[in-house]
């Protein structure tokens, strides 16, 4: 199968991330270059490498949940599969919606640690959101630039 359409050079993702003490929505370029395959049954598929991952999690969320205000429990992709989730930080006024599906991977990096509040989330419609939860291993933020702050 062949596409007339290039891969994008590096993947871009929303960051629920911290500066100064205060939770911040971001917009970042993971440094790792997409590639493409020559493997057998992927040949010509781009892939992005995510580095490596701690104990991932499978979460499924009721309907209208609201986690109310809250940290980072990692620092982690969260990757949104179905549903809708509405993130706002309460200090700033920022707020993004990441509805599942291909564009439903996210970074979520205010911990305790680097915010006071964190943010808050919710899940607005009347279906389940399914979430896999998967937390940098060691901890460590993979290698961006910070193309939008909100914040600013």
């Amino acid at each position: 199968m062949s596409t007339d359409k290039p891969p994008p050079a590096n993947l871009t993702i929303t960051a629920i991330s911290a500066k100064n003490g205060v939770s911040t929505i971001e917009r970042w370029q993971l440094k790792s270059p997409f590639f493409t395959s020559s493997e057998a049954g992927v040949s010509g598929v781009s892939f992005a490498q995510l580095g490596k991952a701690g104990n991932a999690s499978y979460a499924v969320i009721p309907p209208r949940f609201n986690g109310g205000l809250h940290n980072a429990p990692a620092m982690q992709y969260v990757a949104f599969l179905t549903g809708e989730a509405v993130i706002a930080v309460p200090e700033t006024g920022q707020s993004t919606t990441i509805k599942g599906g291909k564009d439903g991977l996210i970074i979520v990096a205010d911990t305790k640690d680097v915010s006071r509040l964190g943010h808050v989330t919710t899940y607005p419609t009347g279906e389940e959101t399914v979430a896999l939860q998967i937390p940098f291993a060691d901890g460590e933020v993979p290698e961006h630039i910070v193309l939008e702050d909100s914040a600013s």
